[in-house]
């Protein structure tokens, strides 16, 4: 059977999503895997903003629920985290029990990531230093690779045969 894969990231908001989309896709039958990327979903027209964001939302869950595992691009997005989105697509997927593989993780801990003195970031918030690279939350649920997408790949094959 070939492990289907949800691709989570911020990849749906570079500058030609669904060209790198088909890249990640190919990069996973390459693997032996079958990527399922959030711009596969067919929207229909809404009657306005919200509607049409509730839709991709349904839309982007019935794919996690179909893949047997995630795939997440975990880089720093528009700051020193990742994407909100991304990170609630990691927790429903722990949640609902599949493996998630977080890629693009750096090879520090986070203290190290954030601009800090004495443990707090420049107003004052308190960097957590757990010696892990990502928010504990992230590095305690799921497999987590420093390097790019192939690489995670690389490493899945390795642990799925």
């Amino acid at each position: 059977m070939t492990l289907r894969l949800y691709l989570a990231g911020p990849d749906v908001f570079r500058p030609q999503p669904a060209a790198h989309g088909e890249a990640l896709k190919a990069l996973c039958a390459a693997f032996g895997f079958t990527g399922l990327y959030p711009l596969d979903n067919t929207i229909a027209p809404q009657a306005d903003g919200p509607s049409t964001a509730a839709e991709i939302y349904r839309q982007n869950v019935a794919l996690i629920d179909s893949a047997n595992a995630v795939m997440a691009n975990v880089a720093d997005f528009r700051g020193h985290e990742p994407d909100s989105g991304t990170c609630f697509e990691i927790g429903y997927a722990i949640a609902r029990g599949k493996d998630v593989w977080c890629y693009h993780v750096p090879a520090v801990p986070l203290i190290a990531q954030v601009p800090n003195t004495d443990g707090s970031d420049v107003d004052g918030w308190a960097v957590e230093d757990f010696g892990l690279p990502r928010n504990l939350m992230i590095a305690c649920s799921s497999r987590l690779v420093v390097g790019d997408a192939r690489a995670c790949l690389e490493r899945m094959r390795a642990h799925y045969g």
